[in-house]
């Protein structure tokens, strides 16, 4: 018996309600879903993965220190050229930038990886503009 698997599907669409999640934990929720690992359909080299809605991310939990402490690194490749910016200050201007970056950081390093991350769409508030793709669907 040979076992056939769904070269093509079509990808659901999921959102979740990011206020008052610990950051990592959202991340590995959302790497999943972006990588379909909870579909029985799921293969590791191909891209079966789903859409997922992200709101309320300026509402992020950073545990102990991480708030103070942790900070993101950016170089120009010039000389004197390496920007810092702390996760304070980030939550406050670019929360999405949080969340877009630990789920990344949680995907494999591979040729699908941007694939995946095309499929992820953060919004700092609770307004997005995907209500009719969530449209009928539960809340993750």
């Amino acid at each position: 018996m040979k076992t056939k698997h769904i070269r093509h599907h079509e990808p659901a669409w999921f959102h979740i309600d990011a206020s008052g999640k610990v950051l990592g934990k959202l991340a590995t929720e959302v790497a999943g879903k972006l990588r379909g690992k909870q579909k029985v359909s799921f293969v590791r080299n191909w891209d079966c993965g789903d859409h997922v809605v992200v709101t309320n991310a300026s509402s992020i939990v950073l545990t102990g220190l991480k708030l103070q402490q942790k900070s993101y690194f950016h170089h120009s490749r010039w000389p004197g050229g390496i920007k810092e910016r702390k996760a304070s200050d980030l939550q406050q201007t670019d929360p999405a930038f949080l969340i877009e970056n630990a789920v990344k950081g949680m995907l494999p390093k591979n040729k699908l990886q941007n694939e995946w991350m095309k499929r992820l769409h953060v919004y700092a508030g609770a307004e997005h503009p995907h209500v009719a793709n969530l449209a009928g669907k539960e809340n993750a």
